[in-house]
């Protein structure tokens, strides 16, 4: 094949597979899919997702399509059957993407919603929520994307879906660099995670414990770190080689996660410097920072 006939050959047609657990977000996540333009249908049988596909009537050229254990013929067998025989079509472009979360979470939000688990009717939710986890299993070892929500905000969340699946397959490499606290958790979503924590502690100087990394005064501290430059010069060496070839893979969204103890100096500071380097060689890059605002008044 030539190279103009590569470049005029016709778009596949994306379609995401939503399953997961109960309670992890399915629903949100499919109406981020519909804001971006996919035709969104929940709980769909599975019998007729071929059908939907072949209709010549949809109004989209991607397709979202959430299945659970609500579904009344939700099968697992069935549903990697499902995606297997699509999977085979040469015209689609078929990921199936599982939305994962710890069991403390799931119960929190049962028990604040107060909804009954599809699973645990008649019994405790927390039996609900480990027959789920036994059933799915499988699905989760096939997802070609496993998406923990346990500490996701629903912002976190579009950020996250939009990121890997928007419209635009000519936009590039997007990344999304965040500090983060370890004592609350390495953020689940992190493809690459950096330890910041052998630097000078800014929060043990009285004078700088209230401040950010943001701060001029904490960055200057932590910049007269001896090991501050060389630190900053191996993880742009090893970053700056490795990006293209993500993007040469076909992956579109990239997250670096740069970790302290208390997530509001070290980690924040890093942040901010390796996202200003990785801009200036022209990546998309946005920045947060997880637990600015829980680290207060802690190292």
């Amino acid at each position: 094949m030539t190279e103009t006939e590569i470049s005029s050959a016709p778009a596949k047609r994306r379609i995401v597979m939503l399953t997961g657990m109960s309670g992890a977000g399915l629903s949100t996540a499919l109406k981020i899919f519909e804001d971006m333009g996919y035709e969104a249908v929940d709980n769909l049988r599975l019998g007729l997702i071929q059908a939907l596909i072949a209709d010549n009537h949809t109004t989209s050229d991607a397709l979202a399509v959430a299945i659970d254990t609500r579904n009344a013929n939700f099968t697992v067998d069935e549903l990697l059957r499902t995606v297997g025989k699509l999977t085979q079509d040469s015209t689609l472009d078929v990921k199936l993407v599982f939305l994962e979360c710890s069991d403390e979470a799931l119960q929190r939000r049962f028990t604040e919603t107060r909804r009954r688990h599809p699973l645990a009717v008649d019994r405790p939710v927390t039996d609900g929520i480990r027959r789920e986890r036994e059933m799915l299993w499988p699905l989760r070892n096939e997802a070609d994307h496993v998406m923990d929500t346990s500490l996701l905000s629903i912002h976190d969340l579009r950020r996250l879906m939009v990121g890997h699946y928007h419209m635009d397959s000519a936009a590039g490499l997007t990344l999304f660099v965040t500090s983060f606290s370890y004592r609350h958790g390495v953020p689940r979503e992190a493809d690459l995670v950096f330890d910041a924590r052998f630097l000078v502690n800014p929060h043990w100087e009285e004078s700088l414990r209230t401040l950010t990394g943001k701060d001029d005064a904490v960055a200057a501290y932590i910049q007269n770190d001896a090991d501050y430059k060389g630190f900053i010069d191996h993880m742009t060496g090893l970053l700056l080689p490795l990006l293209p070839r993500y993007q040469q893979e076909g992956k579109s969204y990239l997250t670096i996660a740069i970790g302290c103890t208390g997530g509001r100096h070290r980690s924040v500071f890093v942040t901010e410097q390796i996202s200003t380097v990785l801009a200036s060689h022209g990546y998309i890059v946005g920045i947060g920072h997880r637990d600015l605002d829980r680290g207060a008044n802690k190292a």
